[in-house]
């Protein structure tokens, strides 16, 4: 039991790092290239989890190439829409990852998951406010919250076959080969501010984020760690507040009480387990 809670707290800590990572992304934007930033934030990734972790193997390309078109549409997504209708938007994918886990894992959702997913939706739908005027963001963020499903679920699948560290260094690559190409047009200026929150991300939101899923995924399963997920949007919308001074609605409230519920009964799930 210790082992898994040891679990939930590294992920939940997960969530905390990308909710924060939606307002401070969405201040340097204006300055830099969606993919670019997207190459930088990897490379950076790259070179450190080299030196760490060693090279990588097949596992980790294939997550790559995933997570590499997962991030370029968010960014590209988010550099367009809202921080917190992005952040709604993306939480589709924790509803996406019970099906992903079926087909690939085997995994069916129970009673408690099934609620958990239902009363995340709403809250997350309060929380954001909705989707009205959707728009081309909006559909690059929902090919975003697809392909992000699918690649928590093969992080758990890849992990039961390989050590964590492989599958580090090949798949951040990747990801930093893939941004690199779609923003070789554009301009590669890069300010102080864009580096330095490049540096965070790549050290907290990414190599950190994955460590914790390859070797904390498999011990709780994916589907509860997509109740455990959906405090990512939870706390984008708080960070979006203190951040970038957006506004709690009543029925961002309403949302807020909702999606803590769901993640309590990702706890309550882990400890039924």
């Amino acid at each position: 039991m210790n082992k898994k809670w040891i679990a939930v707290s590294n992920l939940l800590l997960v969530t905390v790092i990308w909710g924060l990572t939606f307002p401070i992304q969405k201040l340097i934007l204006p300055e830099i290239s969606p993919f670019v930033y997207n190459a930088v934030r990897f490379w950076i990734a790259t070179i450190l989890s080299l030196f760490f972790f060693g090279w990588g193997n097949k596992y980790g390309f294939i997550l790559g190439i995933i997570l590499g078109f997962a991030y370029a549409t968010q960014t590209w997504g988010l550099s367009i829409t809202s921080s917190s209708k992005s952040g709604f938007i993306t939480a589709f994918y924790i509803v996406l990852i019970p099906i992903f886990s079926y087909f690939i894992e085997k995994e069916q959702p129970n009673i408690f998951q099934i609620s958990g997913f239902f009363i995340a939706m709403l809250g997350e739908y309060f929380l954001s406010g909705g989707i009205h005027n959707f728009n081309f963001g909006d559909f690059l963020t929902f090919v975003c919250a697809i392909l992000y499903a699918l690649h928590v679920v093969l992080v758990t699948h890849y992990s039961k076959k390989t050590e964590e560290k492989h599958l580090l260094t090949s798949q951040f690559l990747t990801v930093a080969i893939i941004n690199s190409l779609l923003g070789v047009t554009s301009s590669w200026k890069i300010t102080f501010n864009a580096l330095g929150v490049a540096t965070f991300t790549a050290v907290f939101a990414t190599i950190y984020a994955l460590i914790a899923q390859t070797k904390y995924q498999k011990i709780v399963g994916s589907n509860t760690s997509a109740l455990i997920f959906v405090g990512e949007p939870l706390f984008a919308t708080v960070f979006s507040i203190l951040i970038l001074s957006e506004h709690l609605t009543k029925f961002q409230f309403i949302g807020v009480i909702l999606t803590t519920f769901a993640l309590i009964l990702a706890v309550f799930q882990t400890k039924k387990r």
